[in-house]
């Protein structure tokens, strides 16, 4: 288990922090790219507690001890998550799948929407978790980096499998074995975020655009392809292309990535690494072909009909975000319950609608039909078995290898 230390971001971390927060997925909600989520700024305290010398090590729980479980006595759970991560009815006045919830069970459920960034929500949290104390939170949702990180310190609750008997008979097998946590002893996912090739066929003059390959060395291209400002999904999908495999690759592996990409940089091929923004240009075909994230096409696919995507050959990275039930949580029992809740597939269904992300749910096809088949016949949604056996993720790094990593991505996109 990863020791707790105190611990200063380099500026290359801070600097992809940033990039997160005014570019990345942080900066917009996950439904629309199109509308400005409203986040505003991030507080000065949130870099200020993760940018100094850090929480004085304290009470640190052995993972997967178990605490005292209040749930029998307070019919309560509280539950943060990210903006526009849950479905919300027509007049915009309650949360369905939530309401039925509590109708079902009886336990009322305290959603909120507190998580902005990944850094940002842990800046928040961290204090508590190092001095061994509730967060006041019983279920957050983190980005598998963050959730690996959160596991092996010690600071999540191992799951109890028989009060999740729809999660684990129903996880989709890309999602059931992550490096971090085979098996899913300690989380749930609650979405998975492709990483695609995403073209405007206007701009590209009816051509398709399929492998990183074309998107690095098309002299068709150049000047108007842009890769994503997060490292694991540009240098993942860059070491696929090149054979590798980003759940198990090397430090050589890596600088080749690195390499590869800084060519293309030096003869103007790639036009500038970007968070969401990235999505205008596309629209317009400013931006011919790029990396992008599966949600924002989705949504622009709907605005203009030259959006097109593109599963590469050699395969495509997706991460997730997940669930997992902080160290000293008062209400692990009725957690896990809404855990287990959203993997029957008639709800699982309800929330993919709204949410438009991949859905870590088997069986939910025919449910989610019922509401939209346009939705349950897009792959980016529900992968069919050969998109999904394409399907990579960024192994998990120790904190050295971020680091360095960082520094090095940093260099190359000018950060």
């Amino acid at each position: 288990m990863e020791s707790y230390e105190p611990e200063r971001l380099t500026p290359a971390q801070l600097a992809a922090m940033r990039r997160s927060l005014t570019s990345g997925r942080g900066a917009l909600t996950r439904r629309s790219l199109l509308r400005a989520s409203g986040m505003g700024a991030l507080a000065v305290g949130g870099i200020a507690t993760l940018g100094a010398c850090g929480i004085p090590p304290a009470k640190r729980a052995e993972t997967g001890t178990a605490f005292d479980d209040h749930s029998d006595k307070e019919k309560e759970v509280a539950f943060s998550n990210w903006t526009e991560y849950m479905d919300v009815s027509e007049d915009e006045k309650s949360r369905p799948t939530l309401q039925a919830f509590t109708k079902r069970t009886g336990i009322r459920v305290k959603y909120t929407e507190d998580i902005n960034d990944n850094v940002e929500f842990f800046g928040k949290i961290k204090p508590q978790l190092a001095a061994g104390q509730n967060t006041g939170r019983d279920l957050i949702c983190v980005t598998d980096w963050l959730a690996a990180r959160i596991i092996r310190l010690g600071w999540a609750q191992k799951l109890d499998p028989s009060n999740l008997p729809h999660a684990f008979a129903n996880v989709s097998a890309q999602f059931r074995t992550p490096d971090w946590d085979p098996g899913r002893a300690y989380s749930y996912p609650w979405t998975g975020i492709p990483t695609v090739i995403a073209y405007n066929v206007k701009a590209t003059g009816g051509r398709k655009v399929d492998s990183v390959t074309q998107l690095l060395d098309d002299p068709k291209l150049k000047g108007r392809v842009s890769f994503l400002s997060e490292m694991r999904d540009s240098v993942g999908m860059t070491l696929l292309d090149q054979g590798k495999d980003p759940g198990k690759f090397t430090d050589a592996d890596f600088d080749g990535a690195i390499g590869r990409l800084q060519k293309a940089v030096d003869k103007k091929q790639i036009r500038r690494f970007t968070g969401n923004d990235y999505t205008a240009d596309l629209s317009k075909g400013d931006i011919a072909a790029c990396v992008g994230w599966a949600g924002d096409i989705i949504q622009l696919q709907a605005d203009n009909p030259d959006i097109r995507f593109a599963i590469p050959a050699a395969g495509y990275i997706t991460s997730s975000d997940n669930l997992l039930v902080p160290a000293q949580a008062r209400h692990k029992t009725n957690a896990e319950k809404l855990i287990d809740y959203y993997y029957e597939p008639p709800v699982a269904a309800q929330l993919a609608a709204y949410i438009n992300y991949v859905c870590p749910v088997d069986g939910v096809r025919e449910e989610l039909a019922k509401i939209d088949e346009s939705m349950a016949s897009n792959t980016l949604i529900l992968p069919d078995r050969e998109m999904a056996a394409k399907s990579r993720s960024f192994r998990s790094l120790s904190t050295e290898e971020e680091t360095a990593y960082e520094e090095k991505f940093a260099k190359l996109i000018g950060a």
